[in-house]
Formats: structure tokens, sequence, C-alpha cells
């Protein structure tokens, strides 16, 4: 499918875009012609990813911290006045800690939470009014996980904060779709890079070694999902949640018997 034209000019919010996935779509958006707003915690970084990645006349940073509600505030008052309304928001920031439950305390859950969940119904709520007053309708995409359906050990917050992003990603899709408001959620599976939740390189490999199709997701599989989810191509889809990581969260390919392979 070819989106090459589609996103010319639209105008596209990317939060966490110093993050590993963050980085693809800013990158994408920025090569298909897009107008830009970047949003990450520091500033310095977000300025190297702009120059990097030279986006169309109209794009712009703003550093935020997803925490704290003057922050989003600022930000939403920052795309309001720059371009009255976003197109497309991308609530791509998360964070990936881990601890068991009986040693994590309550400061931490919340942080999870609220980067996690509380950021995007935000953002979205502040987005899908601006949207509404402009006239117009939009696409939002939530950056989600298999792990909203596999529970994992030591990751239990991340979990929770996944599922309960499915739901209200398919919440926000049911009462914004009067407005012309899509809201859908995307899958990407496992890429190691983050510096938000850095992963040791024996538990990155070990994950890849479990899964069916054997390899990290990358830019190829990530951007031409987000790029379908917020194309017309998906104007009937909304509420939808759209997996692409390898068969990662329907099962593990380790074998708990003497016989390791089939034949």
């Amino acid at each position: 499918m070819n989106f090459e034209r589609e996103f010319e000019g639209r105008r596209v919010i990317v939060t966490g875009a110093c993050g590993v996935f963050g980085r693809m779509l800013a990158k994408a958006f920025a090569e298909a012609g897009a107008r830009v707003c970047l949003t990450d915690r520091g500033e310095a970084d977000l300025k190297a990813l702009f120059a990097e990645i030279k986006p169309a006349s109209g794009s712009f940073i703003c550093a935020a911290d997803l925490t704290d509600d003057g922050s989003m505030e600022t930000l939403l008052a920052a795309v309001g006045e720059t371009w009255g309304a976003p197109d497309i928001l991308i609530n791509n920031a998360g964070i990936y800690p881990s601890g068991f439950l009986l040693d994590i305390d309550v400061a931490e859950w919340d942080r999870i939470l609220d980067i996690n969940l509380r950021a995007p119904f935000v953002l979205t709520r502040g987005v899908a009014l601006q949207m509404i007053n402009a006239g117009h309708g939009g696409a939002v995409v939530n950056v989600s996980s298999g792990a909203s359906r596999k529970m994992r050990r030591t990751v239990v917050p991340y979990c929770t904060s996944k599922t309960a992003l499915d739901r209200l990603t398919k919440g926000f899709a049911l009462e914004l779709a009067e407005y012309g408001i899509r809201v859908n959620a995307l899958e990407p599976g496992f890429a190691a890079g983050s510096t938000a939740s850095p992963l040791t390189d024996e538990h990155v490999k070990r994950v890849i070694s479990t899964m069916p199709l054997g390899r990290a997701s990358d830019e190829g599989d990530v951007v031409p999902a987000t790029f379908y989810l917020c194309s017309e191509a998906a104007s009937f889809v909304t509420g939808a949640t759209l997996t692409v990581d390898g068969g990662n969260s329907i099962g593990s390919l380790d074998v708990y018997q003497a016989k390791k392979t089939a034949l």
C-alpha cells in the first residue's frame, strides 16, 4: 500500500518522539511531507531529532512532562496556537520499568499509569476538542502492546496500563465517531533500545529467541501499520487494535520437554 503523498501537509503530533518507535514515526511522517509536532521530556534530544529529520515548514518541538498536567496543557496550547488543530495524534510515549508487585512503591505505580494511560486520555481529549472546534475529523493511534493480553511477571503495572489503554481506545472511538475522529490502537511488538526503560543484551536475546517469527520489530513493520491506521484506507476502521508483533503476544517458542523440535 502506497502512502507516499497522503500525509503531505498533514499536522501530526508524536509523543515520546525520541524513543525507539517515536523516532521511527517522526522520521517517516517527516519524509512523507507532514508537519510534525515532536514532544518528549528532553528539549536537547528533541532539537537533535528535529535537526536530523528536517521536517516540513510549520513543524515544531515542544518538550513536555506527561506526568504533569501543566506541561500537557502547555503542549496542547502550543498545538492550538501553531495549527489550530492537528490531523493526527500518535500517543506513543510509554515506560516499561521492571519490578515485582511486592517491591514496587505506589509512586512508581502512579508514574507508569500516568504516562502510559492518563496522558493518552488527557491528550486525546484535548486534541479531540481542537479538532471538533476546527470543524474537521482526525485520527488517533495509541501505541499499545501485546502485554495488554499476555501478563508477564515483574511488569504487571505495564501490562495493566496497556489493557486499560485498549479499553480507553475503544471508549474514545465510540464517543468520538460522531465527530469523524477515529481512534485505534497499534501493538508494534518488541524492539530494544529504549533509554527510558533500558534492557540488557541478555534479556533482548532471550525475548527474541522465544518469538514465533524470530526477530524484533523494526521500521518496516511499525511505519506501514501506523500509516494505514491514519490513512483514508482505514476510513471505516475505529476502535480496532492492529497487532504487528511477529506473534509475540500469541505464545512462546519455549518448549518444556526434552525433545525440542517436531522433526
